[in-house]
């Protein structure tokens, strides 16, 4: 199904060779998802000699990109230059040139840790701000970032996840907000027993489900750990 986006005026206004025109119409109608050159050939019955010419060409003029599928690195991926990788296609703030950053996980999780310690209980928004306010990080963190990496610590028993009552360590938050606490069972450790898989730091393992886009079938980092090789 072709996109309801609009093409930019600069690029219909450039002529095309037929078959870029093809291949460029169906790459645009993709969007932000992008298409196998596999795909390509099926859907516009070009050869495998026209399409690669075709992409050349369109790459040259700069109207198409490649771009890395974290689930398919394998397969070459293109998409229009006027649209970024989905969250689907690219991994989302947690990726780093196709491969999951763990050193930005491993830094973001330590001062999550640090700060929820320091404040001895807080809500997601406490922590933000305390990380924002440390210029630990040149780029901002999102609140979202935040709340997965947290998340991912509260299954690794690193800190709790509970209900203020607004009396006592919660005095300073409103009754009945979430906030967090370090675990008292982990207090003298600064590693849980998940951490020693990829799972234990991967922020998205709430996405992470046997038959979903992300999944320990697909997942590189798991199967390494396993010493699987697909």
């Amino acid at each position: 199904m072709m996109s309801g986006t609009s093409m930019p005026p600069q690029k219909r206004k450039v002529p095309l060779p037929e078959n870029e025109k093809k291949l460029y119409d169906l790459i645009w109608s993709k969007e932000s998802l992008g298409i196998w050159t596999a795909d390509m050939k099926r859907e516009t019955g070009l050869t495998n000699t026209a399409v690669t010419k075709a992409l050349k060409s369109l790459q040259a003029k700069n109207f198409i990109k490649d771009v890395v599928n974290i689930h398919n690195k394998g397969k070459k991926f293109y998409m229009a230059v006027e649209f970024e990788p989905s969250k689907e296609i690219s991994g989302g703030s947690w990726y780093a040139n196709g491969s999951l950053d763990l050193e930005f996980i491993r830094v973001l999780r330590e001062q999550c840790r640090k700060h929820v310690a320091s404040l001895k209980s807080a809500t997601i928004e406490d922590v933000c701000q305390s990380i924002k306010d440390s210029g630990v990080f040149k780029m901002e963190c999102t609140m979202q970032q935040i709340k997965e990496i947290m998340g991912a610590m509260v299954l690794d028993k690193e800190i709790q996840e509970l209900t203020s009552s607004g009396d006592g360590e919660f005095s300073h938050i409103p009754a009945g907000r979430k906030c967090y606490r370090r675990s008292r069972a982990g207090a003298g450790s600064t590693q849980g027993y998940l951490t020693s898989v990829p799972c234990g730091v991967c922020p998205r393992i709430y996405d992470c489900s046997p038959d979903g886009i992300i999944s320990p079938r697909t997942c590189v980092y798991y199967n390494k750990w396993l010493g699987l090789d697909f």
